[in-house]
């Protein structure tokens, strides 16, 4: 879609535009297209982000939504009004844009993305030089203070754009982390959710001996079928449905933007982040014996209990892309776990990737010869209650009778992110969000009575 003539010109003067600081979250921007992330207000964020970065060139990929390009245009727009160039990538994935800063030098990136929130947003990711994510205290909250005020510097000329398709790339990249010969003729069912991985999976199957078996794979930022959120339950519900009645080996789904991704074994249950930490875990210590894994504090205790019986060395770490990234550069990790479904790769510029985490557990099928299920069976000794919301009055205040009441029995009180109980058999953690009155509590048990049974107990006084 191209802009008017007339519409480039008025956005030479976007003095009028007011620009609602509070689509600038923790780790991006978030707001609904014709609102609060209009046109105008995109270009904005575009000559800021340029003003911001001082570098002499960005990448810029956008999704499939309806307002992408509208919105990645009128960016693209402010970036080059500012003075720098642009290489546009068009249609990608996060994972893809990542991959393409890190992989052809780009000195910055950014993505046109609301990921996996309803098709009336969209939003913007920005990352600099190596992919390297620029969040709310690493220069986003500054690009938020130079476009809301709109003070930019006059530059001495305008920017150019080039174009790109990173596809190919990409998916050699990605076949990259696994042997290929080595994998069976798997049967997989794969729901792209009408998001980004429609376009990328049927390059990545052209390379693998495996079945293809496409669930809404046709771009549509409408999301007509279900929205393309696979953390919640109600929307893997299709995908373990084609598993069980096509008897697939495994199953996948990932988030609008396609960097998320959440498996199904071949029984069409659901395998969490937790077990995918462990599989990819296992994976990487055979091929490098020794090496550095990091996971969130959120996932099973059994994570960090099979790096170290495997002779690798576990780190611990706050919740968060930003947070896991910086730390797996300070500590050269080779793969960082987050139980949302986020999983991060040392030789992938330290970003996620949720194509690179399927096809890893595609080849460690192959390789030990079993259903996932059985896989997954003695690597995983949790039972977990997932993250439960709870919307509070004052969450710091609650935290504190939190511990108050349930500390004093506690093995370990730590908050590194929230507050973390440990109890031998049971553990919970209870956490504020960053952007909304809430507190997110997650309970592990080692049986699935008692856990039930101490959810609903912290739930109850979370909520009282």
């Amino acid at each position: 879609m191209q802009l008017t003539g007339i519409l480039t010109l008025w956005m030479m003067n976007t003095s009028h535009v007011t620009v609602n600081p509070s689509i600038f979250s923790a780790y991006d921007v978030r707001g609904v297209y014709g609102d609060t992330l209009t046109e105008e207000v995109a270009y904005r964020i575009g000559r800021a982000a340029a003003q911001y970065l001082q570098v002499s060139e960005i990448a810029v990929g956008r999704d499939m939504r309806v307002s992408s390009p509208q919105i990645s245009q009128a960016f693209i727009e402010g970036i080059t009004d500012q003075g720098v160039d642009v290489v546009d990538l068009g249609l990608t994935t996060t994972d893809g844009l990542y991959f393409a800063v890190g992989k052809f030098r780009y000195s910055a990136g950014t993505m046109i993305t609301a990921s996996h929130n309803p098709g009336k947003y969209n939003g913007i990711k920005f990352c600099r030089a190596e992919a390297f994510p620029i969040s709310k205290d690493t220069g986003l909250a500054d690009i938020r203070d130079l476009a809301v005020s709109g003070n930019f510097a006059e530059p001495t000329k305008k920017g150019t754009v080039t174009t790109r398709d990173i596809t190919e790339d990409y998916v050699k990249h990605a076949l990259s982390f696994i042997d290929v010969t080595k994998l069976k003729p798997l049967k997989v069912v794969v729901d792209a959710g009408n998001g980004m991985a429609g376009k990328v999976m049927p390059e990545v199957f052209k390379h693998l001996p495996c079945e293809l078996v496409p669930l809404y794979f046709e771009l549509d930022g409408r999301f007509p079928n279900h929205p393309a959120s696979p953390i919640e339950p109600e929307n893997m519900v299709d995908v373990q449905k084609k598993v069980r009645e096509t008897g697939a080996d495994v199953g996948a789904a990932f988030d609008g933007d396609a960097d998320r991704m959440f498996p199904v074994d071949e029984h069409g249950d659901l395998v969490d982040g937790s077990q995918v930490t462990e599989m990819v875990a296992n994976s990487l210590l055979h091929k490098h014996p020794g090496s550095t894994i990091l996971y969130n504090l959120i996932v099973s205790k059994s994570v960090p209990a099979l790096i170290e019986e495997l002779g690798g060395t576990a780190v611990r770490t706050r919740v968060g892309h930003s947070f896991i990234k910086a730390d797996m550069r300070r500590v050269n990790g080779i793969f960082g776990g987050e139980h949302s479904g986020h999983f991060y790769y040392r030789d992938n510029w330290f970003a996620d990737s949720g194509l690179i985490s399927l096809l890893i557990m595609l080849e460690l099928i192959s390789i030990e010869d079993k259903p996932l299920s059985e896989i997954i069976k003695p690597l995983d000794r949790g039972v977990r209650s997932g993250e439960i919301n709870s919307t509070v009055s004052n969450a710091q205040s609650k935290l504190k009778e939190l511990e108050e009441k349930f500390g004093p029995a506690a093995q370990s009180v730590d908050k590194l992110d929230g507050l973390t109980l440990d109890f031998g058999n049971w553990w919970f953690n209870v956490r504020p969000s960053n952007t909304e009155p809430l507190l997110r509590l997650n309970v592990e048990a080692n049986d699935k009575a008692t856990m039930e049974a101490r959810r609903d107990e912290v739930l109850a006084f979370i909520r009282s």
